[in-house]
This record gives C-alpha cells, structure tokens and sequence, in this order.
C-alpha cells in the first residue's frame, strides 16, 4: 500500500464509497463527502508518516466528513458522538480491537496523564489544543502525552501477550489475565 493519491485513489475508492453511502442515503450527499474526503486527503498528505497507519487515517477524516455533512444540514440537532459502524472495515481488525481496550486503560493512568491522553485519543485534540486546555506549555503537553503513551504502552504489555511483525505492526494478541476478560475488554477469539 502506498501513501500516493492515486494509490489511495486505486485502494480505496470502491470502499470508501460504499462506507459513505451506507451512512448517506442520498447518493449525490454521499459524492459531495467523497469528493470532501479526498480533498482533504490531498491537503494533508504531505504530514502522513507512517503509510501503514494509512486506512484508519482515511476513514477517520470520511467519518469526519459525514459528522460535517450532518451538521450542516441540521445546525441545531445534536449528534452522538460516534456514528453506526455497520459494515465498518475495522470490525476483524487485530488492531481495532486493542484500540478498544484503551478507554478502560486510560482510566487507570494517573490524573495528569489520563487528562492528557483524554483529550487527544478521545476528543482529537491537537497537542497545541491539549497545552491551551491545561494550562501547559507546548513541550509540556508534548511531554505530559508522550509519557502518558508510554504508562498506557506498560500497562498494555503488561496484560497480555502481543506478537508484531518485523515493522512493529500487530499480528496477535493473546490474554494473559484475567483483569481483561473481567473487564470485557478482551473479546472471545
């Protein structure tokens, strides 16, 4: 997979679209987003890193897209704050599932590190926003999120097993305690 347009274009077209109509009955809405979906694409490519990061990335700025979509047309209509995710491409994802434990583990870092981590896992903020937030410096919101990645990174480890292929991506996971079948964080496999 590359990180090109056109090799976005090529891979996820078909996908994306099929993601977006299935949150958007009116077909010509749902090509106004795609088309919104794509331009920003292109306008933030440029600051992708990491390509294999690169679904999870497009389909955060389509969900984006469709939340906009939906405010626009009804401005004074709350919305959930996570739309259906029927049909959504992560559901047999390795990767997906241990994102979904990182709620409850958030929970258990400490105040300053779980404020931190709140505010940029959970709510999107930038790390510019999370310094204005708490009253910190910009290094001193980088730092405090950094080492809150690196807290919520142990007590990861430290509670089940993970196999990774030779690019640090997730293979694998295996339980090895109980907390998180108590929990419900681990799903049956």
């Amino acid at each position: 997979m590359g990180c090109s347009l056109e090799e976005i274009y090529q891979e996820f077209d078909a996908p994306l679209r099929r993601f977006i109509v299935s949150r958007v009955a009116d077909r010509s809405a749902a090509d106004d987003i795609l088309q919104e979906v794509y331009l920003r694409i292109h306008t933030h490519l440029g600051g992708m890193r990491d390509c294999r990061r690169l679904p999870a990335w497009i389909y955060q700025i389509a969900r984006h897209a469709i939340v906009d979509y939906y405010r626009s047309r009804r401005p004074g209509a709350e919305l959930s704050e996570f739309l259906p995710a029927a049909n959504d491409p992560c559901a047999d994802d390795v990767n997906c599932e241990v994102v979904g434990w990182l709620g409850p583990l958030i929970d258990e870092l400490p105040d300053r590190y779980r404020q931190a981590l709140t505010l940029t896992v959970r709510e999107g903020l930038t790390q510019q926003e999370v310094a204005t937030r708490l009253g910190l410096s910009l290094s001193g919101a980088k730092s405090r999120v950094q080492r809150g990645r690196e807290r919520l990174k142990d007590l990861l480890l430290g509670c089940c097993h993970f196999e990774f292929d030779r690019y640090g991506g997730l293979l694998d996971y295996q339980p090895c305690c109980s907390c998180c079948a108590a929990e419900g964080l681990v799903a049956s496999r």
